[in-house]
Protein backbone atom coordinates (compact mmCIF):
# COMPACT_ATOMS: atom_id res chain seq x y z
CA UNK A 1 0.00 0.00 0.00
CA UNK A 2 1.66 3.54 -1.38
CA UNK A 3 2.06 6.23 1.43
CA UNK A 4 -0.65 8.54 -0.32
CA UNK A 5 -3.29 5.51 0.44
CA UNK A 6 -2.74 4.99 3.91
CA UNK A 7 -2.65 8.32 5.02
CA UNK A 8 -6.42 8.43 2.98
CA UNK A 9 -7.36 5.75 5.28
CA UNK A 10 -6.23 6.69 8.40
CA UNK A 11 -7.93 9.97 8.03
CA UNK A 12 -11.17 8.65 7.17
CA UNK A 13 -10.98 5.78 10.13
CA UNK A 14 -10.31 9.08 12.22
CA UNK A 15 -13.18 10.62 10.91
CA UNK A 16 -15.76 7.80 11.22
CA UNK A 17 -14.68 7.44 14.58
CA UNK A 18 -14.99 11.01 15.90
CA UNK A 19 -18.06 11.49 13.91
CA UNK A 20 -19.32 8.62 15.63
CA UNK A 21 -18.48 9.84 19.44
CA UNK A 22 -19.73 13.25 18.56
CA UNK A 23 -23.00 11.63 17.23
CA UNK A 24 -23.03 9.50 21.29
CA UNK A 25 -22.38 12.54 22.63
CA UNK A 26 -24.69 14.68 20.57
CA UNK A 27 -27.16 11.66 21.47
CA UNK A 28 -26.50 11.56 25.26
CA UNK A 29 -26.98 15.55 25.33
CA UNK A 30 -30.54 14.84 23.66
CA UNK A 31 -31.71 12.14 26.57
CA UNK A 32 -34.26 13.91 28.83
CA UNK A 33 -33.42 14.19 32.24
CA UNK A 34 -35.00 12.39 34.61
CA UNK A 35 -36.62 14.16 37.99
CA UNK A 36 -38.56 12.50 40.68
CA UNK A 37 -40.47 15.08 42.43
CA UNK A 38 -41.58 14.17 45.69
CA UNK A 39 -44.52 16.04 47.54
CA UNK A 40 -47.25 15.45 50.47
CA UNK A 41 -47.41 16.24 53.78
CA UNK A 42 -48.93 19.20 56.29
CA UNK A 43 -50.24 22.46 55.00
CA UNK A 44 -49.89 22.97 51.15
CA UNK A 45 -52.22 22.56 47.96
CA UNK A 46 -49.30 19.62 46.71
CA UNK A 47 -52.22 18.29 44.44
CA UNK A 48 -52.46 21.20 42.56
CA UNK A 49 -48.58 22.21 42.86
CA UNK A 50 -47.26 19.37 41.87
CA UNK A 51 -48.96 19.52 38.27
CA UNK A 52 -47.34 23.50 38.02
CA UNK A 53 -44.02 22.49 39.39
CA UNK A 54 -44.31 19.53 36.37
CA UNK A 55 -45.38 21.51 33.60
CA UNK A 56 -43.87 24.70 34.26
CA UNK A 57 -40.25 22.97 34.76
CA UNK A 58 -41.13 21.11 31.30
CA UNK A 59 -41.48 23.98 29.16
CA UNK A 60 -37.99 25.29 30.31
CA UNK A 61 -35.80 21.90 30.05
CA UNK A 62 -35.76 18.69 28.73
CA UNK A 63 -37.08 16.42 31.78
CA UNK A 64 -39.36 13.55 32.38
CA UNK A 65 -40.99 13.80 35.87
CA UNK A 66 -41.77 10.81 37.74
CA UNK A 67 -44.33 12.27 40.78
CA UNK A 68 -44.37 11.03 43.99
CA UNK A 69 -47.36 12.60 45.46
CA UNK A 70 -48.60 11.40 49.23
CA UNK A 71 -52.17 12.98 49.84
CA UNK A 72 -51.93 12.72 53.55
CA UNK A 73 -51.98 16.21 55.08
CA UNK A 74 -50.06 15.09 58.53
CA UNK A 75 -46.53 16.13 59.39
CA UNK A 76 -45.99 12.55 60.59
CA UNK A 77 -46.65 10.39 57.48
CA UNK A 78 -43.59 9.10 55.46
CA UNK A 79 -44.03 9.47 51.37
CA UNK A 80 -44.07 5.76 50.33
CA UNK A 81 -41.84 6.10 47.36
CA UNK A 82 -39.14 5.81 50.71
CA UNK A 83 -40.36 2.27 51.73
CA UNK A 84 -37.95 0.84 48.94
CA UNK A 85 -34.70 0.96 49.79
CA UNK A 86 -33.76 1.84 46.30
CA UNK A 87 -36.21 4.60 45.85
CA UNK A 88 -33.75 6.76 44.28
CA UNK A 89 -31.96 4.50 41.06
CA UNK A 90 -32.80 5.41 38.08
CA UNK A 91 -33.26 9.33 38.70
CA UNK A 92 -30.48 12.46 38.09
CA UNK A 93 -32.26 14.01 40.28
CA UNK A 94 -34.22 14.86 43.07
CA UNK A 95 -36.78 17.56 43.77
CA UNK A 96 -37.78 17.17 47.46
CA UNK A 97 -41.10 19.38 48.54
CA UNK A 98 -42.41 17.08 50.81
CA UNK A 99 -43.43 18.93 54.46
CA UNK A 100 -43.18 16.11 57.23
CA UNK A 101 -41.29 17.83 60.17
CA UNK A 102 -42.54 14.65 62.74
CA UNK A 103 -40.92 11.97 60.17
CA UNK A 104 -38.01 11.33 62.80
CA UNK A 105 -37.15 7.56 62.38
CA UNK A 106 -33.48 7.71 62.00
CA UNK A 107 -32.99 4.91 59.73
CA UNK A 108 -35.71 6.60 57.29
CA UNK A 109 -33.83 9.55 57.45
CA UNK A 110 -30.73 7.59 56.39
CA UNK A 111 -32.25 5.91 53.37
CA UNK A 112 -33.29 9.25 51.84
CA UNK A 113 -29.61 11.02 52.48
CA UNK A 114 -27.70 7.94 51.76
CA UNK A 115 -27.82 8.57 47.82
CA UNK A 116 -27.58 11.94 48.22
CA UNK A 117 -24.72 11.51 50.26
CA UNK A 118 -22.80 9.64 47.27
CA UNK A 119 -23.43 12.27 45.12
CA UNK A 120 -27.14 12.64 44.19
CA UNK A 121 -28.08 16.53 43.11
CA UNK A 122 -31.06 17.74 44.72
CA UNK A 123 -33.67 20.72 45.10
CA UNK A 124 -35.42 21.47 48.07
CA UNK A 125 -38.36 23.42 48.46
CA UNK A 126 -39.95 25.36 51.11
CA UNK A 127 -41.37 23.12 53.36
CA UNK A 128 -38.39 20.55 52.29
CA UNK A 129 -36.57 22.79 55.07
CA UNK A 130 -38.44 21.98 57.86
CA UNK A 131 -38.87 18.03 57.30
CA UNK A 132 -37.24 15.17 59.41
CA UNK A 133 -36.94 17.05 62.97
CA UNK A 134 -34.83 13.82 64.19
CA UNK A 135 -32.38 14.60 67.24
CA UNK A 136 -30.92 16.62 68.01
CA UNK A 137 -33.30 19.05 66.67
CA UNK A 138 -33.62 22.49 67.20
CA UNK A 139 -30.03 21.78 67.31
CA UNK A 140 -28.62 20.92 63.61
CA UNK A 141 -29.80 17.71 62.65
CA UNK A 142 -29.05 15.30 59.44
CA UNK A 143 -31.51 16.93 57.41
CA UNK A 144 -30.17 20.27 57.82
CA UNK A 145 -26.70 19.44 57.16
CA UNK A 146 -28.31 18.28 53.97
CA UNK A 147 -30.44 21.42 53.26
CA UNK A 148 -27.58 23.68 54.01
CA UNK A 149 -29.31 25.73 56.68
CA UNK A 150 -31.14 25.52 60.26
CA UNK A 151 -34.39 27.26 60.24
CA UNK A 152 -37.32 25.94 62.35
CA UNK A 153 -40.05 28.28 62.27
CA UNK A 154 -41.42 30.79 59.76
CA UNK A 155 -43.25 33.94 60.14
CA UNK A 156 -47.01 34.84 59.13
CA UNK A 157 -47.60 35.10 55.76
CA UNK A 158 -46.98 39.18 54.34
CA UNK A 159 -45.23 39.77 51.17
CA UNK A 160 -41.42 38.81 50.71
CA UNK A 161 -38.70 41.16 48.74
CA UNK A 162 -36.22 39.38 47.09
CA UNK A 163 -32.99 40.66 46.37
CA UNK A 164 -30.38 38.47 44.99
CA UNK A 165 -26.98 38.61 46.37
CA UNK A 166 -24.33 37.19 44.25
CA UNK A 167 -25.28 38.25 40.80
CA UNK A 168 -22.08 36.65 39.40
CA UNK A 169 -23.64 32.83 40.59
CA UNK A 170 -24.96 31.73 36.96
CA UNK A 171 -28.23 30.35 38.45
CA UNK A 172 -28.90 33.77 38.59
CA UNK A 173 -28.04 34.73 34.80
CA UNK A 174 -30.95 37.28 33.85
CA UNK A 175 -32.93 37.01 37.01
CA UNK A 176 -34.33 40.29 38.98
CA UNK A 177 -34.95 41.25 42.44
CA UNK A 178 -38.92 40.62 42.88
CA UNK A 179 -42.26 40.79 45.45
CA UNK A 180 -43.76 38.13 45.88
CA UNK A 181 -47.33 38.03 47.16
CA UNK A 182 -47.75 36.84 50.39
CA UNK A 183 -45.51 33.93 51.40
CA UNK A 184 -43.83 32.85 54.58
CA UNK A 185 -40.30 34.39 55.33
CA UNK A 186 -38.46 31.22 57.35
CA UNK A 187 -35.93 32.57 59.70
CA UNK A 188 -32.54 30.97 59.82
CA UNK A 189 -30.69 29.85 62.51
CA UNK A 190 -27.68 29.42 61.03
CA UNK A 191 -26.80 29.38 57.07
CA UNK A 192 -24.27 26.64 57.37
CA UNK A 193 -20.35 26.45 56.56
CA UNK A 194 -21.16 24.06 53.12
CA UNK A 195 -23.61 26.66 52.08
CA UNK A 196 -23.82 29.66 49.76
CA UNK A 197 -26.09 32.40 49.97
CA UNK A 198 -27.62 33.50 46.59
CA UNK A 199 -30.58 35.63 48.03
CA UNK A 200 -32.09 37.72 50.61
CA UNK A 201 -35.66 38.24 51.63
CA UNK A 202 -36.93 41.05 53.11
CA UNK A 203 -40.32 41.01 55.12
CA UNK A 204 -41.76 44.07 56.90
CA UNK A 205 -42.87 41.27 59.75
CA UNK A 206 -43.66 42.38 63.59
CA UNK A 207 -41.66 39.88 64.99
CA UNK A 208 -38.42 41.93 65.73
CA UNK A 209 -35.17 41.18 64.08
CA UNK A 210 -36.89 38.52 61.94
CA UNK A 211 -37.58 40.76 59.09
CA UNK A 212 -34.44 39.67 57.11
CA UNK A 213 -33.61 36.50 56.08
CA UNK A 214 -31.65 34.19 53.56
CA UNK A 215 -34.41 32.75 51.10
CA UNK A 216 -31.78 31.04 48.29
CA UNK A 217 -29.09 29.45 48.98
CA UNK A 218 -26.50 26.58 47.04
CA UNK A 219 -24.81 23.48 49.80
CA UNK A 220 -22.08 21.14 49.26
CA UNK A 221 -23.29 17.75 51.07
CA UNK A 222 -20.42 15.81 50.59
CA UNK A 223 -19.70 16.46 47.28
CA UNK A 224 -23.62 16.72 46.01
CA UNK A 225 -24.44 19.68 44.36
CA UNK A 226 -27.89 20.37 46.34
CA UNK A 227 -29.86 23.93 45.54
CA UNK A 228 -32.19 25.25 47.75
CA UNK A 229 -35.16 28.03 48.42
CA UNK A 230 -37.59 28.65 50.88
CA UNK A 231 -40.43 30.50 48.97
CA UNK A 232 -43.40 28.71 47.52
CA UNK A 233 -45.85 28.59 50.14
CA UNK A 234 -48.55 29.35 47.93
CA UNK A 235 -49.86 28.77 44.30
CA UNK A 236 -49.12 31.88 43.20
CA UNK A 237 -45.61 31.68 43.93
CA UNK A 238 -45.07 28.48 42.79
CA UNK A 239 -46.51 29.50 39.31
CA UNK A 240 -45.27 32.45 39.34
CA UNK A 241 -42.86 32.37 35.91
CA UNK A 242 -40.04 34.17 37.97
CA UNK A 243 -40.38 31.14 40.51
CA UNK A 244 -40.45 28.96 37.99
CA UNK A 245 -36.91 30.20 36.07
CA UNK A 246 -35.01 30.10 39.45
CA UNK A 247 -36.18 26.39 40.88
CA UNK A 248 -35.13 25.26 36.80
CA UNK A 249 -32.02 26.96 36.47
CA UNK A 250 -30.98 25.32 40.42
CA UNK A 251 -31.81 22.10 39.67
CA UNK A 252 -29.67 22.11 36.37
CA UNK A 253 -26.84 23.67 38.20
CA UNK A 254 -26.89 20.74 40.67
CA UNK A 255 -26.87 18.23 37.42
CA UNK A 256 -23.90 20.64 35.94
CA UNK A 257 -26.37 21.30 32.36
CA UNK A 258 -27.08 25.22 33.00
CA UNK A 259 -26.20 26.08 29.96
CA UNK A 260 -28.74 28.04 26.82
CA UNK A 261 -29.03 24.15 25.26
CA UNK A 262 -30.12 22.86 28.23
CA UNK A 263 -32.16 26.28 29.35
CA UNK A 264 -35.14 27.68 27.47
CA UNK A 265 -36.70 30.79 28.06
CA UNK A 266 -40.63 31.28 28.42
CA UNK A 267 -42.46 33.84 28.17
CA UNK A 268 -45.70 33.20 30.50
CA UNK A 269 -48.60 34.68 32.58
CA UNK A 270 -49.06 33.50 36.48
CA UNK A 271 -52.15 31.55 36.84
CA UNK A 272 -54.49 33.54 39.18
CA UNK A 273 -56.01 31.15 41.81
Amino acid sequence: MNRSLSLALSATILTLFFGRANSIASAAADQPIKCLLVLGGCCHDYAHQKDVLAKGIAERTNIVFTVAYDDDTTTRHMNPIYEKEDWYKGFDVVIHDECTADVKDPAVISRILDPHKKGLPAVNLHCAMHCYRSDPFPNTTPWMEFTGMNTNHHNEQRPIDVKFTDKSNPILAGMEDWTTVNEELYHPEELLPTAHALASGHQNSRVKNETDAVVVWTNDYHGAKVFSTTLGHNNNTVNDPRYLDLVTRGLLWSLNKLDDQHFKKVAATPEKK
